[in-house]
């Protein structure tokens, strides 16, 4: 069986968790989401931990356990804490500003780049070389990160370009005569 599937997932003071078939909704200070767990897995609630299990003895079922298990981990954690990203923008002349639902960048195109900001993500700019991405859901969080951070990666010559803030990017030499 899955490893990380025999740790239940604790529920924190404040998050509200129902059952009902397969469907698992989360409810807490930040937010509510709603996850439709795989039929092959069985969720249990009992004194405050979700456990899940392998419906069947197959490989398959018990791969699926730990997956649903580290799925519906997120959403507890995503309502109760909140997810984050940082990025950070390197280069002369670059920078970013939220305007209402649109973060502005400007990244060296002829043309500003308008990104509109999703449903349930808040972006924040505490300086205009700095993107702070927010949110409940962590497939979200790191799906609006990545689409920001492709307007222009980094690139290994120079380095400019947007860039994870903890994220070390491979600087190569230039070509010599």
């Amino acid at each position: 069986m899955s490893r990380i599937a025999k740790e239940p997932v604790v529920i924190p003071s404040g998050v509200d968790v129902a059952l009902n078939d397969n469907i698992v909704s989360v409810k807490g200070p930040k937010g509510q989401l709603q996850f439709d767990v795989h039929p092959l897995v069985k969720v249990s609630r009992d004194d405050g931990k979700l456990s899940f299990e392998a419906g069947t003895a197959t490989k398959l079922a018990w791969a699926l356990s730990g997956t649903m298990r580290s799925l519906v981990n997120n959403m507890v954690t995503g309502v109760s804490q909140g997810f984050e990203k940082k990025l950070a923008i390197v280069g002369v002349g670059y920078r970013a500003s939220v305007q209402g639902s649109n973060l502005n960048l400007s990244t060296g195109f002829s043309h500003p780049v308008a990104y509109v900001i999703p449903q349930g993500i808040s972006i924040e700019t505490p300086s205009q070389t700095e993107i702070v991405i927010k949110g409940v859901d962590k497939q979200k969080v790191g799906q609006v990160a990545a689409e920001i951070r492709a307007f222009r990666p980094p690139e290994p010559y120079k380095g400019k370009g947007i860039r994870y803030a903890d994220e070390y990017v491979a600087r190569k030499e230039a070509k010599k005569k």
